[in-house]
């Protein structure tokens, strides 16, 4: 018997955004930025199976013209885990990868290396990658902080750690890939939102809410979430200059 693992990483996208409106179908260097992302997503080595999952029958549409594989899910969703969770149910999968539909220059060696993480240790059950962040005041950004052995301890739409008593104190932000075993997945999708999580409007907080381990691994990158249309500048310009693009841009 095989002790092999089945990967699955799933991205949820839908095509109402307040900041940014209809951002999953923006062109990003003449592709729509959601197909970016599952070309992407495809070229990662632990990844077995790539989906979009979303209630818009216009994404849906677009994703199979590119080639990619579409889950249905409910409009009704406030947030992308929650979401994948609906998807999962009808998966065969261990683990379930999260990849948001809006890191339009996701790095597939980055998934493979949080992937590994839990592939490794299994008594990790959650997992996300965390990068350098030297921004201020940027609230659609998830600042997180760490303990010694690398897990979380909070994540925040605040600044953190505080610069009141310490200048430039080194700060990560969330890189929002994040791998669940699919049995947690499914029990997080059933636990109600806690007080910080509808504080923050931030669902990695119902994790360690529940007082559960979220491993946190860092990898120096300067990926940007597509989150305004200054973002969404910034990466047409990356990708003009992105050698994963030059593979599957045809």
């Amino acid at each position: 018997m095989s002790d092999k693992q089945k990967v699955v990483a799933i991205l949820p996208s839908r095509i109402e955004s307040s900041r940014l409106p209809r951002k999953a179908l923006l062109d990003i260097c003449g592709l729509p930025m959601i197909v970016h992302v599952f070309k992407r997503c495809l070229l990662a080595k632990k990844l077995d199976e790539v989906y979009v999952a979303t209630d818009s029958n216009e994404i849906k549409e677009v994703v199979e013209k590119h080639g990619g594989r579409v889950i249905m899910t409910s409009c009704n969703h406030q947030t992308g885990t929650d979401r994948i969770a609906e998807a999962a149910y009808k998966i065969d999968a261990e683990i379930i990868v999260n990849v948001q539909g809006d890191e339009a220059l996701v790095n597939p060696k980055y998934i493979d290396k949080v992937v590994g993480e839990l592939l490794e240790n299994k008594d990790i059950n959650v997992g996300i990658l965390v990068n350098p962040y030297f921004k201020k005041n940027s609230p659609s950004d998830i600042k997180v902080v760490l303990n010694k052995n690398n897990d979380v301890l909070y994540a925040s739409r605040s600044d953190i750690p505080s610069d009141s008593r310490t200048k430039d104190p080194s700060k990560l932000k969330a890189y929002h890939i994040v791998p669940f075993r699919k049995p947690f997945l499914l029990k997080f999708a059933k636990w109600e939102k806690g007080a910080l999580e509808k504080i923050e409007f931030n669902e990695y907080l119902r994790i360690l809410e529940h007082g559960e381990r979220f491993r946190a691994v860092l990898v120096d990158s300067d990926a940007v979430s597509v989150d305004t249309y200054e973002d969404l500048e910034y990466v047409r310009k990356l990708m003009l200059e992105d050698e994963l693009f030059e593979t599957y841009k045809s």
